[in-house]
Order: C-alpha cells, then sequence, then structure tokens
C-alpha cells in the first residue's frame, strides 16, 4: 500500500486550500480572497484503492509581521522538512514572481522530491501558460502541471504524479477519516472564514475565534457561543456595525456555514472582545489555539 505526507507550500493567496479541497472531495479548509486565510497546518486525507495521501494544507509564504505569522511559517517550514513530497502552489493567472522563483529555490535544496502546481489557469489565456512554466527555467522539480481545482482540470494527473512520488507503507491514518482537526476547529474556522469574507482590509486578519460552548440540546440543535476578539475598539465597533447591523449579517453567515457542516440546526451567540496586541503575546496566542511547540 502506498501512503505518504504532502506539504502543500507556496506564497499567500495561491489557491493551496481550494486545491487541497478539490483533491480531497471535502471542504477540509476555509477559503477566502485575502491572503493569509490559512493560519495553521491542516491535513486533509484521500483515500483510494490501494493508496492515501495526506495533503497538509499550510500558511501562505509571507513576511512575518508579529508572532503569529511568525507562528504560521514555522508551521509551514516544519510541516515541508516532514513530509515525503512537497507541492508548491504558483498562481499561474497572476504570473510566476521572482519571490515564487526564491520561495521554490529553498525547497529545492532538500531530499525531498517537489512538484509545481501552476492554478488558476482556467482564467488566463492558455498561450500564456508555457509562458509561465518556462520562467521556472532550470528548475529541477520532478514535474510542474497546470491545474485549475475550480474546474478539476488536471487534479487527477496532479494527484497521480504526487502518488508516483509517496512511499509504500501503512495507512497513516483510519480509511475512514477526511481530516484530523475536530469540529470545534472548524466551526471556529468557519467562523474566522465568514469574517474574511465580510469585512476589509486589517479587521478580519486581527481576529482571533474562541469557541465558549459546544453542545447538542434535547431537541438536537447545535447551541454555540463564541467571541470574536479583535485588537482595537474600533475594530470593535467596524465588526459590530451600525445598531449591531454588520454583526447580525456576518452572524447568520456563520450560522448557515456551520448547519452545513454538522448537519443540524445551530443557535449561535456571538460576543465581540477586545484583547490589545494579542498577535505579539504568548500567552494569548496559546489561550487561543495558536500553540507554539517551537517555542
Amino acid at each position: 500500500m502506498k501512503s505518504g505526507i504532502v506539504a502543500v507550500v507556496g506564497r499567500a493567496n495561491a489557491g493551496k486550500s481550494t486545491l487541497v479541497n478539490v483533491m480531497v472531495g471535502e471542504k477540509i479548509s476555509i477559503v477566502s480572497p485575502k491572503p493569509q486565510t490559512t493560519r495553521e497546518r491542516i491535513s486533509g486525507i484521500l483515500n483510494g484503492e490501494g493508496y492515501q495521501i495526506v495533503f497538509e494544507d499550510t500558511p501562505g509564504l509571507y513576511r512575518a509581521g508579529n508572532r503569529l505569522n511568525d507562528f504560521m511559517q514555522r508551521q509551514t517550514r516544519t510541516t515541508a522538512a516532514d513530509s515525503d513530497v512537497i507541492l508548491f502552489v504558483i498562481d499561474a493567472h497572476a504570473g510566476i514572481k521572482d519571490s515564487d522563483l526564491n520561495a521554490l529555490k529553498t525547497f529545492e535544496k532538500g531530499d525531498i522530491p517537489v512538484v509545481v502546481a501552476l492554478t488558476k489557469t482556467d482564467i488566463m489565456p492558455k498561450e500564456k501558460i508555457p509562458e509561465e512554466v518556462a520562467k521556472l527555467g532550470d528548475s529541477t522539480v520532478e514535474s510542474v502541471i497546470p491545474v485549475s481545482a475550480r474546474r478539476g482540470s488536471n487534479v487527477a494527473k496532479l494527484v497521480q504524479k504526487l502518488l508516483s512520488l509517496i512511499p509504500d507503507r501503512e495507512p497513516i491514518f483510519p480509511p475512514d477519516v477526511v481530516s484530523d482537526r475536530s469540529e470545534a476547529f472548524m466551526l471556529r474556522e468557519i467562523m474566522r472564514e465568514k469574517m474574511l469574507l465580510c469585512y476589509d482590509k486589517e479587521i478580519p486578519h486581527g481576529v482571533a475565534i474562541v469557541l465558549n460552548q459546544f453542545t447538542v440540546n434535547e431537541r438536537g440543535v447545535a447551541e454555540i457561543n463564541l467571541d470574536i476578539v479583535c485588537e482595537k475598539s474600533n475594530h470593535k465597533a467596524i465588526i459590530i456595525g451600525k445598531q449591531g447591523a454588520k454583526l447580525k449579517e456576518v452572524s447568520a453567515f456563520a450560522r448557515e456555514g456551520m448547519e452545513k457542516f454538522l448537519g443540524r440546526k445551530v443557535f449561535l451567540t456571538v460576543y465581540v472582545k477586545v484583547k490589545e496586541n494579542w498577535r505579539d503575546s504568548k500567552q494569548l496566542m496559546d489561550e487561543y489555539g495558536y500553540t507554539d511547540r517551537l517555542d
């Protein structure tokens, strides 16, 4: 049996999470058009006839500006170092940048095979794809595969290439598991995803979601109580909105996502709290679940 770990890495907003969700066939990671959507390593498990591929979706490569961002970059580097194959994802529609090439070189230096996926090819002229591939020049990667996650183009080809590079071993997870993350984790991520979609600029990047309660009552309704933690009082005012309208909007949006995920009705209660500079506080990061084991 073939079984291995594929670290999915690349610059922020390259389309890593969308690609992982499509390959696994389940929504494992939240997605948004904003960079830094993924904050933590998340495993998505693809089980097939005679194989298991564990895709490790990682935070986008990004210059660290605070303790949280530094934590995210360490997650990516550590995950890549512990993998069997590295899948380096590049946004082909945006064009291959020098920063992509420089980052790719750092992963090519090791002994772990690297495969490049060029994403978002469905929204670019086909004749430009060879031009982007040519930019990789004398790269030593195993393969370069243009894909479209939205249309499923070349996704099967990409999976087969990855499968050819993973070792023979026993499965890492039971065959009925599609993710290593708990329901509580996914509920927090759903709330954060809706924040990313509903707010602009720094607001969604400066929030943490704290789950205070997750129970199912006698009527089968999930009762969920959570806090949105932000860093500034004026951010709190923006999140709540005039007469609470914006908070009601994002809460309703999140509740719909939670009901779809859980397959049951949800009663959601949301509060907004301020914790100044929490992204630079080890104590608060630990409290909110961003535990850096390297500290």
